[in-house]
């Protein structure tokens, strides 16, 4: 079976995701066992493949994410975690995703993002966590404000997002910030 690393908040497990993980899913399991470990469809088992044949890292880039299991069903929900991560010069782009719209609003993706995050600045060594949102989706405006990251401004089309160009707002957090306000 897979060696995945879990972490654990009070009602959720994130399994760590790797390219090696991914590669070693298609070599080992149905498509079905992946539709199920990664809690998503068609369209998302199509994005995992093209991710596995199409390659995901490059001499100084890759990814690290987790699937979002919640501990009293066993689905997963959703994922979150880095990719373009950039190993010279420690820093990587926040992404977070709950699946279905009756798991929003619940508090769930805060309680993901302080393990990820605290994660990324420890484990993976970060020094900078950046995280690119619509300007109109608040629920992530409110997430990234609650960890504190600093809004840095916007990236003008930006985004490729229903057949339009859509603007992207930059925000970041530096491991500094994030030590003086979490005790490192």
């Amino acid at each position: 079976m897979l060696e995945v690393q879990t972490l654990e908040t009070q009602r959720l497990l994130l399994k760590g995701v790797t390219p090696e993980i991914i590669h070693q899913l298609f070599q080992k399991c149905s498509k079905t066992e992946m539709i199920s470990f990664f809690g998503t469809d068609e369209s998302g088992y199509q994005r995992y493949h093209l991710m596995h044949e199409k390659g995901m890292t490059t001499y100084n880039q890759s990814l690290y994410f987790c699937v979002l299991v919640d501990k009293v069903s066993q689905q997963a929900i959703g994922e979150c975690g880095f990719h373009t991560w950039n190993f010279t010069h420690r820093r990587a782009e926040l992404f977070y995703n709950i699946h279905e719209q009756a798991n929003r609003g619940k508090g769930l993706m805060k309680e993901a993002l302080a393990k990820i995050i605290d994660f990324g600045f420890k484990e993976l060594q970060l020094h900078r966590i950046q995280a690119l949102i619509a300007e109109y989706n608040t629920a992530s405006l409110r997430l990234l404000l609650h960890y504190n990251f600093t809004k840095e401004g916007v990236l003008r089309e930006d985004y490729w997002v229903n057949q339009l160009h859509e603007d992207s707002v930059c925000y970041s957090l530096l491991a500094s910030e994030w030590k003086k306000n979490n005790c490192l």
